[in-house]
């Protein structure tokens, strides 16, 4: 099983090439470091200064393990006491600090575009807490003037897959989508419309008829005023 590691081991290197007689390799292997790295701190060619960090004062080395590596060279260092693994507690998602000012504007588009996703989903996602997003919903925020809504997985906030299950979760809850809603509507305006043409066919048909049954009456009167006609020149 390989040695744990240092918990900070550039910074426990650095300490050990400044205070000790140890090689590079015996420092490089403890550190679990390339040995090249090791020869910048030395040199000072680090790009990158580390404060040095005492392995003996953490309690993972002791000064009789210093003293062996010194005094031989192919001597591996031993770990005293492995750090304690370091795990984040339950809470918002972490962010980094480079991307926190662009919070707002993911939030800002996730109100704008999802506004069926709730408060709790949108902490969840974007790491925030919800008086900073009623304050942006409600344009009391300190730098609303300067919010613009930009998609938080273009921002880096969150992913697409994640922002993707959000919107289906906030739809699951929701009930019933809208788009169901929205051929409902098409479907009883041509139920309204059907109703309408049947109506008027039955009007024009009415009409029809009576223009017929007028026709015909019409007809008969005249037949009947003829023959009344015909049977007086005859009685004459």
């Amino acid at each position: 099983m390989a040695q744990p590691t240092p918990l900070m081991p550039h910074a426990t290197a650095s300490w050990l090439v400044d205070n000790t007689a140890l090689s590079f390799d015996q420092i490089a292997e403890f550190c679990g470091l390339h040995i090249l790295e090791v020869q910048a701190m030395a040199d000072d060619l680090a790009s990158s200064k580390y404060t040095g960090r005492d392995p003996v004062h953490s309690g993972e080395l002791t000064h009789d393990e210093i003293e062996k590596g010194q005094a031989d060279p192919n001597y591996r260092l031993k770990m005293h006491r492995a750090p304690v693994d370091v795990s984040r507690t339950k809470g918002p998602r972490y962010t980094p600090v480079s991307k926190r000012q662009d919070k707002p504007d993911g939030i800002a588009w996730i109100i704008r575009n999802h506004p069926e996703i709730s408060d709790a989903q949108i902490g969840k996602l974007i790491g925030t807490t919800r008086n900073t997003i009623n304050a942006i919903r409600d344009r009391s925020h300190w730098n609303i003037q300067n919010i613009q809504a930009k998609d938080p997985v273009t921002l880096g906030l969150c992913s697409q897959r994640e922002l993707d299950a959000a919107v289906a979760k906030a739809a699951k809850r929701a009930g019933p989508s809208e788009e169901g809603e929205e051929q409902a509507v098409p479907d009883q305006r041509d139920e309204k419309e059907k109703l309408i043409e049947e109506l008027r066919a039955e009007r024009e048909a009415a009409a029809k008829a009576a223009v017929e049954a007028a026709q015909e009456a019409e007809a008969e009167a005249w037949l009947e005023a003829k023959r009344a006609a015909e049977a007086g020149e005859s009685n004459g």
